[in-house]
């Protein structure tokens, strides 16, 4: 059997996914992010295609379950602009949800993933997105990804994890990995930047799971002034093949945010500059192409 990608429009084969923002949203609704919410199908349209015409070929949406997906939306945008789209399953953090969505949900949580990912119903998903807490793993932490190894083994869908403020990375490893034996290669661990220290992304490194890194948001303040200094030492060890970079913009580009163009109009000529043509190929294309590729049951 061979590996194919999850898009919204269908599996397709890992060379035909092409450059790719590897995190980022097109719809987006949280409680704990008023007035940021991502609603205008427009908007994302219009983000989606300057994306595009920068060479833009697919985009990892990583909005999870009750977070304003916009599964129809998801698919309408990727038909209208030809950009492939990887949605996504899974849970944030608690308090991105009211306590009763959460309620009905607890006792089904690896079910309702792996239906998101194998069947054609409302969302067709190709990764599961779980979230960890500041500095350590909290119950709901555990318990959602412990719902997603389990949706993992039924499925290998990658799972992505959302790092708040870029920490808890090797706790996360050691739960996923250390006791529910997720390969690391089916890991990503997202808003590394959010925590510039190169030591620890190299350990990180190590232990064979991929590294996200995000462009510029006016909602997490990220710092690409130092995402090029992670970035060097990461190329530098030898670990350019599980790099992957995202826009996670998070804000509408109409509210004031560079977009998903910038990604690729000012931070890829950057990084071809510094660390030459290879590293961007590896980035944008060959690294997004092989973290998301599954064989599916």
């Amino acid at each position: 059997m061979s590996a194919t990608i999850r898009t919204v429009l269908g599996d397709i084969r890992p060379q035909e996914l092409g450059v790719c923002n590897a995190h980022d949203h097109l719809f987006l609704r949280s409680p704990m992010l008023p007035g940021q919410q991502l609603d205008s199908l427009e908007a994302a349209a219009a983000d989606l295609r300057t994306f595009a015409q920068y060479g833009g070929g697919a985009v990892a949406q990583w909005t999870p379950y009750g977070m304003g997906r916009n599964a129809t939306g998801l698919l309408r945008l990727s038909q209208a602009t030809g950009v492939h789209i990887i949605a996504a399953t899974g849970l944030h953090q608690a308090h991105h949800y009211q306590p009763a969505v959460l309620a009905g949900i607890e006792d089904r949580l690896a079910n309702l993933f792996i239906n998101e990912l194998t069947r054609d119903s409302q969302l067709r998903a190709g990764l599961i997105k779980v979230a960890g807490s500041f500095h350590h793993l909290d119950a709901h932490a555990r318990r959602t990804m412990s719902a997603a190894a389990s949706a993992h083994w039924a499925t290998n869908a990658p799972i992505a994890v959302h790092l708040e403020g870029g920490t808890a990375g090797m706790e996360v490893i050691g739960l996923l990995c250390g006791e529910l034996d997720v390969p690391p290669g089916r890991i990503i661990l997202g808003h590394l930047n959010r925590f510039p220290d190169p030591g620890m992304h190299r350990d990180l490194a190590e232990a064979g799971v991929f590294l996200a890194f995000d462009g510029p948001s006016r909602a997490n303040h990220s710092t690409d002034w130092l995402m090029f200094d992670c970035l060097t030492a990461l190329v530098e060890a030898g670990h350019s093949d599980q790099v992957l970079l995202g826009g996670d913009t998070t804000v509408a580009a109409a509210q004031g945010a560079p977009g998903m163009g910038y990604l690729l109009s000012a931070l890829r000529p950057r990084i071809e500059r510094e660390l030459g043509p290879d590293a961007v190929a590896r980035i944008f294309i060959d690294n997004p192409a092989r973290a998301f590729a599954t064989e599916w049951p």
